[in-house]
């Protein structure tokens, strides 16, 4: 009896496969299809949706598509082969051997697919009640795959649009072409990430609207949407909740703006009850910085340099903030004050009346308009007005505002006049900002561009910290600089480099686009460099014949030209004191710019001055320098000449070891005393240079590296002297550390800077020029 059973459940099984589907099924399972030219369809258990296929508009085209069931006109609320149309009614959607689902189209190419992350060995497609088309396996409700988070143009109540932080999916919605055409159009709708995430409409790459961030009850820009917010470490998403249950409910984006719609079933047609944008002022950044939009106000922007308390505020594009939840709303204030960034603050959740979690804004405050005080619909009779009273945001415009690369940042100066007594008092006790003249960048757009500091953004790592390649909002690739905790370095460091280099402005030196110094924090912008250092090329066994002579003959007039700039035509003479071939960066054209200026000094002069501080990496030092701290522009002119050794031969300073030489210098100056210098040029070089100009680089180097440093020439000489024959070059003296590898002369000082050199930066006291 038991056998007889299950030969009679089992040829049922098999009948289902082998026989397509009733056409009112709500699923397919493996083996069966769903055809367009057998115009057959799914219909969910409620008749809510069907699934089938359909031509948009006038279009002659054929799509797979999800449309409304019970109502006489036909909505499409999703579409799956949006940009790969089918031409005739060969279209079939069906799960393969594999357990996938796929469409097929002409000669049964796959004109769309689900990307499930795996197949299923009984899968079942099915329609749900709620419009979302799901795979899932046979008795489990957990699912493969489903529409909702690949949405088209429509947004159904119970569905997420956002993000799934675990798995990188973004739930966004994209407008249709048009009304013949599904594919997705310039129009989308979705959430921008960071610390405090809102909705955003964008056209391409460019905001033309905003919702405003969340403040516990809704978005601050769109009080009247009836939404569930969710954020937290694996997901940030809203759901739409519909009004009514009974009530047929959707929200689209269409060509022009977001559209909320209602079935109306005594007019048979939908009916708008809520766009945005809802009016000019809406209009992404229409006011500009710091400005209040204001309907009804002539002009309609506001500006106001003061402490100012709104009520009932859209609040500012929330790109540039920061979030943290267990903070008070004095201690709020408190951090806003005392940091010369801050320039908003306000409560981050409101919700039951209570005001918790502090918000801080930075730079520009952009778009910002005032919500009217009764403007929130009674959808559900509820009284919105009382809950628009407890918003409250304190606006502090800075005095000097500025942008740059679309990211704000202020100016503190110890000498500007006081624009409010408390806060100035404040931050007067804050040495950082002390005569700091530099772009600030929050801390929330330099890790969103770094892509939260992660590893494969990493370009490398030296003596300050790791360096990262970022992406800022405008698309300029830019390299961060982020100070390492465990370097030894600090805040004194920092602002030696930021301040020099903000005052410098030379084609051969890197450009710094400004800093970061937020959250205990210490961070660099600089301008991106795509081919890295000079090192990444030079000591490479393989990278190093792409440097033909040409190029370092290029990469060494560059370094001579910004050298010179430093050392003569600046506005502060600047001693490097750190040149070597990891601190000289390329660009795409290989042009060198000279970097890292966290040990430089500002000089008088062309005399030398003494200092207790010994920087800089053991190699390059001048023997004045590493022995007795005596520093002036030759100690560069040294470390120039060990780097013009080091292009030419391609071989490193640094533990280089050749017959009795303790380095590459101590090897030049052998081959130079013996008439072979030739023999140091790098082999890859074959015969491009000519032996003349190659003898010249070679005398020129060893002139910059004589032990007396009154016997070295200044970079200006260095540079008159690279179009001289041989001949007319003076001859070099003693070298120094050129002695053979049992040499004691180097003394205790050399060995304290071999030390100090470990992390290859420190920094020495500024003086004014």
């Amino acid at each position: 009896m038991d056998i007889f059973a299950f030969v009679v459940l089992s040829s049922s099984s098999l009948l289902l496969f082998f026989f397509e589907f009733s056409d009112a099924a709500d699923s397919i399972y493996k083996s069966q299809s769903l055809r367009d030219i057998e115009d057959t369809s799914l219909v969910s258990k409620d008749g809510s949706f069907a699934l089938g296929f359909f031509s948009p508009g006038n279009s002659n085209y054929r799509y797979l598509g999800i449309w409304y069931n019970n109502i006489p006109v036909k909505t499409v609320v999703w579409v799956a082969n949006r940009g790969n149309p089918i031409t005739d009614l060969s279209g079939v959607l069906m799960v393969n051997s594999s357990g996938s689902l796929v469409l097929l189209g002409q000669n049964s190419a796959v004109a769309w697919s689900a990307n499930s992350t795996k197949g299923a060995r009984f899968p079942i497609v099915q329609l749900l009640d709620s419009g979302n088309l799901v795979l899932r396996e046979d008795y489990e409700e957990n699912y493969l795959w489903q529409s909702s988070d690949y949405p088209s143009d429509t947004w159904l109540p119970g569905m997420k649009l956002g993000w799934d932080l675990r798995t990188g999916l973004e739930r966004r919605l994209t407008a249709w072409k048009s009304p013949d055409d599904p594919s997705p159009g310039e129009l989308s709708w979705g959430f921008d990430l960071h610390h405090y995430p809102e909705l955003v409409t964008k056209k391409g790459s460019k905001k033309i609207f905003r919702s405003g961030p969340w403040n516990g009850n809704f978005f601050s820009g769109m009080p009247d949407l009836q939404a569930k917010f969710v954020s937290n470490k694996d997901e940030v998403y809203v759901m739409f909740e519909m009004i009514e249950k009974s009530a047929i409910t959707r929200a689209i984006l269409n060509q022009s703006q977001f559209e909320l719609y209602r079935w109306v079933e005594e007019k048979k047609e939908w009916s708008m009850f809520l766009n945005f944008p809802k009016d000019e002022c809406d209009t992404y950044n229409l006011c500009g910085p710091n400005g209040n939009c204001i309907m009804g106000e002539s002009p309609l922007c506001q500006y106001k340099i003061e402490f100012v308390k709104f009520i009932g505020l859209k609040l500012p594009d929330s790109t540039d903030s920061w979030v943290e939840e267990s903070t008070d709303f004095e201690e709020c204030s408190d951090k806003c004050l005392n940091n010369c960034t801050c320039s908003a603050y306000i409560n981050s959740d409101i919700r039951n009346g209570k005001k918790s979690g502090c918000t801080m804004w930075y730079g520009d405050q952009i778009v910002i308009r005032q919500m009217a005080a009764n403007n929130r619909k009674d959808v559900n009779k509820v009284k919105y007005k009382q809950k628009m009273k407890v918003i409250v945001i304190i606006v502090v415009a800075i005095a000097i505002v500025f942008g740059v690369l679309l990211i704000p940042y202020c100016i503190c100066k110890s000498n500007r006049a006081p624009q409010r007594g408390l806060i100035n008092k404040k931050r007067a006790g804050n040495g950082r900002n002390k005569d700091m003249e530099l772009p600030l960048f929050s801390f929330s757009s330099v890790s969103t561009a770094t892509n939260y500091f992660s590893a494969s953004n990493k370009l490398g790592e030296g003596g300050f910290g790791p360096v990262y390649k970022g992406s800022l909002l405008n698309g300029h690739i830019v390299a961060v600089k982020r100070l390492s905790r465990k370097s030894g370095q600090g805040w004194e460091e920092l602002k030696n480099e930021a301040m020099l280099i903000a005052k410098l402005q030379h084609k051969n030196l890197v450009k710094l686009l400004g800093c970061c110094i937020e959250r205990d924090e210490k961070i660099l912008i600089y301008e991106y460099l795509p081919n890295k250092s000079l090192d990444y090329f030079l000591f490479d066994p393989i990278r190093h014949g792409i440097i033909d002579w040409a190029t370092r003959t290029h990469i060494i007039e560059g370094i001579a030209q910004g050298l010179l700039y430093l050392h003569q035509y600046s506005r502060l003479q600047i001693i490097h004191r750190d040149l070597k071939a990891s601190n000289i960066l390329l660009d795409k054209d290989m042009n060198p710019k000279i970097s890292d200026f966290g040990m430089a000094r500002i000089f008088c002069g062309n005399g030398s001055q003494a200092t207790n501080q010994i920087v800089g990496t053991y190699g390059y030092m001048s023997p004045e320098y590493a022995m007795e701290g005596i520093v002036s522009i030759k100690s560069d002119v040294f470390s120039f000449g060990g780097l013009l050794l080091e292009i030419l031969s391609g071989k490193k300073n640094i533990g280089f070891y050749q017959c009795d030489s303790i380095n590459l210098i101590g090897y030049a100056w052998d081959l130079w005393k013996s008439n072979r210098s030739l023999e140091l040029m790098d082999p890859i070089l074959g015969d491009t240079p000519p032996a003349n100009v190659l003898l010249s680089y070679i005398n020129i180097a060893l002139l910059c590296v004589q032990e007396n440093a009154a016997d070295r020439p200044t970079i200006s000489d260095v540079i008159s002297m690279f179009n001289k024959e041989p001949t007319l070059l003076p001859s070099p003296k003693k070298l120094a550390f050129s002695f053979g590898k049992g040499t004691e002369d180097l003394g205790s000082s050399m060995r304290k800077a071999e030390i100090c050199s470990l992390n290859d930066m420190t920094v020495s006291i500024l003086e004014a020029r």
